[in-house]
């Protein structure tokens, strides 16, 4: 099927879906760039406008704990409850012939986590956040759906040491924060609804003001802390890693208006292991990309390239397991770095990924929307693979993974955590070099910018 087929059909589906509920048909459909999981599109319909939220192919919602119906149900009474969530105007069902999602109508304000902490009163903002989390773990089980999960913290962790197994197993950090886990696993605590996603990127923002929580796919009960720390990773502030809630100030602030929004208190042993449990899931989340990929099942080029950012979430997690080590193993030296050859000859692969990428960068003006986001997704991808080329070798190591994983080998080991800094820096370095955190690591650590 063409584009021009493909648009014709999205537009056919959506017409059908919205006479369901009395509104005319679509006009102006087009993509929103972005989406790790989902696709956004915008239309108007009427003189109202509205988003479009669809899985990328009816496969792709296997094996989730629940589909778009309940999520919008979801969706429906957190908005009922007064979080600042959008109204469901109507679910696709299987005659729209467009897969399966929901439209909603379409919010103010920007998700863009950059010009969000670029707004001028960043704290009122973390206030108004506080508050809607609060809310949202309020939120009774008689108002939700029977099929929302509830998370069992040991089965969590185990099944994140499957996923870990299935993505080959050696990633040594991984496989450190699996072990951490499993010696400092809580005991259970009265479950409350948890987000599930509730960071920068799923939030709107306007005039320093909360003006909408989206994407509630990944919603179940659990313990109040995952939600606080899942927004509080050092990858959801963005470039304000100075500012550990959620980039826009200090976690005393935050948990001091979730205390006063919610009467609940929060435990920070607690938040520190869902702050690591979430770096790990992650990390396997962003390596799980590549699986997808791979499937065919959806061939986006974003997935190949979040699949690279799992070298992100290990620097992150040694940030935070370091601390556990003896102090003269926190002060040791690293290796040193070890330079690659000058090429000679024939152009590398990583050469050759370099020309192409310079050549598209001619070309960028020429593309617009998705087309424009795409391409500079395409130049990140080969900008991978020229680093990557000219670092020789990486840092997996299935053998050490596996010590680590069983203990055999821990942070008191001498020289390990070195040479994980190390390994960490350099893996980094390679895929996502302006990574924020890059920056902090290499002062701490080297004390070199």
């Amino acid at each position: 099927m063409g584009e021009t087929e493909s648009a014709q059909a999205l537009e056919q589906g959506l017409a059908s879906a919205l006479a369901r509920v009395g509104r005319p048909a679509p006009e102006g459909v087009h993509r929103l760039t972005g989406g790790a999981t989902m696709e956004s599109w915008r239309l108007t319909s009427g003189d109202e406008d509205l988003v479009l939220r669809r899985a990328p192919s009816l496969s792709f919602m296997e094996g989730r704990p629940f589909g778009h119906d309940s999520e919008a149900a979801i969706i429906r009474a957190a908005h009922a409850a007064g979080v600042t969530a959008p109204e469901i105007v109507v679910e696709l069902e299987p005659g729209d012939g467009i897969g399966s999602g929901f439209v909603m109508r379409a919010l103010p304000g920007t998700p863009d986590p950059r010009a969000i902490l670029e707004m001028d009163r960043p704290d009122e903002l973390l206030r108004e956040v506080a508050r809607d989390l609060a809310k949202i773990h309020s939120l009774s089980r008689n108002d939700l759906p029977g099929d929302v999960p509830e998370m069992d913290y040991g089965e969590a962790v185990e099944g994140l040491a499957q996923q870990f197994e299935d993505a080959g197993a050696d990633r040594p950090i991984i496989a450190l924060g699996l072990r951490w886990l499993r010696d400092n696993l809580p005991e259970p605590v009265a479950p409350v609804l948890n987000h599930g996603d509730y960071r920068l990127g799923n939030l709107l923002a306007q005039d320093s003001r909360l003006t909408g929580v989206l994407d509630w796919e990944l919603a179940h009960f659990g313990d109040r802390h995952e939600d606080l720390a899942f927004g509080c990773m050092a990858v959801w502030r963005f470039a304000r890693v100075d500012r550990p809630a959620l980039g826009l100030g200090s976690l005393e602030d935050y948990v001091a208006a979730y205390e006063a929004e919610s009467g609940a208190s929060v435990d920070a042993t607690r938040f520190r292991f869902w702050l690591v449990y979430r770096t790990v899931w992650w990390a396997l989340g962003c390596l799980r990309m590549a699986a997808f990929w791979r499937s065919g099942d959806d061939r986006m080029l974003e997935r190949v390239v979040i699949s690279r950012r799992t070298s992100e979430q290990e620097l992150d997690l040694l940030l935070l397991l370091e601390e556990d080590a003896p102090e003269g193993e926190q002060a040791r030296a690293m290796p040193p770095v070890e330079p690659a050859p000058e090429p000679l000859g024939e152009a590398s692969a990583g050469e050759i990924a370099t020309a192409i990428g310079e050549w598209l960068g001619t070309v960028k003006d020429r593309m617009e929307g998705h087309d424009r986001f795409q391409l500079a997704v395409a130049r990140n991808a080969l900008g991978m693979l020229a680093r990557n080329d000219a670092a020789g070798g990486d840092a997996e190591d299935a053998l050490l993974a596996q010590d680590l994983l069983e203990g055999r080998v821990t942070l008191a080991t001498p020289g390990l955590l070195a040479t994980l800094r190390r390994a960490t820096l350099d893996k980094l370095a390679a895929d996502v070099p302006k990574y924020p955190m890059l920056v902090r690591a290499r002062d701490k650590w080297t004390g070199e910018d």
